[in-house]
């Protein structure tokens, strides 16, 4: 029985999808990449926006069509958050939300032992006393970095997000837990772990631990070389977490600090926790800690009631900071939020304008931040080769890196040598392996 898999959206969902993917292999299942030959189709759903909802009933649709006689789950946060709206999809046999993902086998089985099965609905909704759900990827065959959730759900409910109705209340990974996966997949020849979660900073909070308490865990590890950590809200990154991350030789100095405005009066609309002053004061504190680190973020443009003198505060504010890399979207709409009832919603075409602006200053920034990083040597763990001529890999800062490859040459996957950047393009750099850094 071939199963194929799909995944839309963030981290986790990845994560997700391979800890399901490990359960249906270790049951006989065969894991297709063909989307045309597959007798199950598991699609992990993404809701943050309204395009991401239309991009998974497109997916569903097109599936079904193409595959009449196909078993079609839909998991994830869509039937999580719009539970109604998601057993109104006839495309669907089964559909389960973002509990009990592991169970998703269980349910498969049982709808093919039956000839003509009933559609099956399996969501129930979060009590906010759930513990995180036992689930384990122990090998990411496909991918040189190995993704491990630790944390799941958010309290924070900012103005226009869903997640926190998706996803249920804080609830994190128990350390011997983790350590037990990450032994594993150091076993299995990982060398660098993403640490991820859907509220990430936040690890540890209902059960008196920290984030740098897990960073410290993997370190501890055999094998890992390389520890990253997924987006991070920059109200919770103490002055203490930064002198024990700086302790850590295994660490990526990558912080992905979630920004979303660079004016408070958008902020405090937003409903985020943190000034642009207290943003400012952390990127600075890190740059203290890790000279050759680099920050990147996320800016969202046209939340509703933001007017221009508040977009030129939020571009004034991110040009001052000097990131490394922003992911630019303009504001969307998201039915059951508060920012969806607000008036003064702001029209399509000045959110493309102002997404045109920051996203022409966004590239500056990453020019600048690849330009500075020409005549250092880094240590760059390959993960694969763009095209014949070049091997790529990323250093500890996140810049990806591409060195020239020769005729022949064996892959260099999975291997950390030190390079020299020599020169930088469009969203990298160029640069030679060297013997004795």
């Amino acid at each position: 029985m071939k199963v194929n898999f799909i995944s839309f959206g963030c981290k986790v969902n990845q994560y997700e999808t391979e800890c399901i993917k490990q359960a249906f292999r270790n049951n006989n299942y065969i894991i297709t990449e063909n989307k045309s030959d597959a007798d199950v189709y598991i699609i992990n759903s993404c809701t943050v926006t309204s395009s991401s909802d239309n991009k998974v009933f497109q997916c569903i649709k097109r599936l079904r069509n193409d595959n009449p006689l196909s078993l079609i789950v839909l998991t994830g946060c869509f039937p999580q958050a719009f539970i109604d709206e998601a057993k109104k999809i006839k495309e669907a046999d089964i559909i389960t939300g973002t509990k009990n993902r592991l169970e998703i086998l269980s349910l498969v089985n049982k709808a093919l032992a039956h000839k003509n099965p009933d559609k099956i609905v399996n969501i129930s909704d979060f009590d906010g006393n759930e513990l995180l759900e036992d689930m384990a990827c122990t090998e990411f065959t496909e991918k040189t970095r190995a993704f491990v959730k630790i944390q799941d759900g958010c309290n924070q409910f900012c103005s226009y997000c869903i997640i926190p109705y998706a996803r249920g209340r804080i609830r994190s990974k128990p350390i011997n837990t983790l350590k037990k996966e990450i032994l594993i997949l150091a076993e299995n020849g990982h060398k660098e772990i993403v640490l991820v979660g859907i509220n990430l900073a936040f690890y540890g909070s209902e059960i008196g631990l920290r984030l740098i308490d897990a960073v410290e865990a993997c370190a501890e590890i055999k094998g890992i070389e390389r520890i990253r950590l997924g987006s991070l809200e920059p109200e919770k990154i103490s002055d203490e977490d930064l002198k024990r991350l700086a302790k850590i030789p295994q660490f990526c100095p990558h912080f992905h600090l979630s920004l979303q405005s660079g004016c408070d009066k958008t902020l405090k609309e937003m409903n985020r926790k943190y000034t642009t002053a207290e943003y400012m004061d952390l990127v600075n504190k890190i740059r203290e800690s890790f000279p050759d680190a680099s920050i990147t973020t996320d800016v969202m443009v046209g939340f509703p009631n933001e007017s221009n003198e508040d977009f030129e505060q939020s571009l004034a504010f991110v040009e001052k900071v000097g990131f490394s890399r922003i992911h630019v979207f303009p504001y969307s709409k998201r039915d059951g939020t508060v920012a969806a009832k607000r008036p003064n919603q702001i029209p399509d075409n000045i959110k493309n304008i102002r997404a045109k602006k920051m996203t022409d200053a966004a590239k500056k920034s990453m020019n600048n931040f690849l330009d500075s990083q020409v005549g250092k040597i880094y240590p760059v763990l390959f993960e694969k080769e763009s095209c014949t001529n070049f091997h790529q890999g990323y250093t500890p800062n996140y810049t990806l890196v591409k060195i020239p490859a020769k005729n022949g040459e064996k892959s260099l996957r999975r291997m950390i040598f030190y390079v020299k950047i020599t020169k930088c393009e469009n969203n990298y750099c160029l640069g030679n392996i060297i013997q004795n850094p």
